[in-house]
C-alpha cells in the first residue's frame, strides 16, 4: 500500500505500532521535513498527537512496513521481513 495515496487514520498507524510492538515516537521518520517543522524532537507531543501528525504527514512513518495477520515489521533492510513473510 502506498501510504502517500491510501492514507491510514491516526487508529490504523496506531494499531501498525501496536503490532510493530513500537511507539508512535519510535516509527517517526526524523529525516522527513515535517518533523522538523512540528518540532517533533522536543519530546513534548504525546502519542494521539504523534499518530494525528502521521497521519496527516504520512511522511513521518518509518518504512517500508511489512504486515501479515496480527505481525509486522519495518522492513530496512528487506531481510527483516524474510521471517514474517516464511
Amino acid at each position: 500500500m502506498d501510504l502517500f495515496k491510501a492514507r491510514l487514520s491516526a487508529a490504523g498507524i496506531g494499531e501498525i505500532c501496536r503490532r510493530l510492538g513500537l511507539t508512535p515516537r519510535e516509527m517517526l521518520r526524523t529525516r522527513d521535513p515535517a518533523y522538523e517543522a512540528h518540532g517533533l524532537g522536543s519530546g513534548r507531543h504525546g502519542d494521539a498527537e504523534i499518530l494525528a501528525l502521521m497521519a496527516e504527514n504520512p511522511g513521518l512513518i518509518q518504512r517500508p512496513i511489512v504486515v501479515k495477520g496480527k505481525r509486522a515489521v519495518v522492513a530496512r533492510p528487506a531481510e527483516a521481513a524474510a521471517d514474517l513473510l516464511e
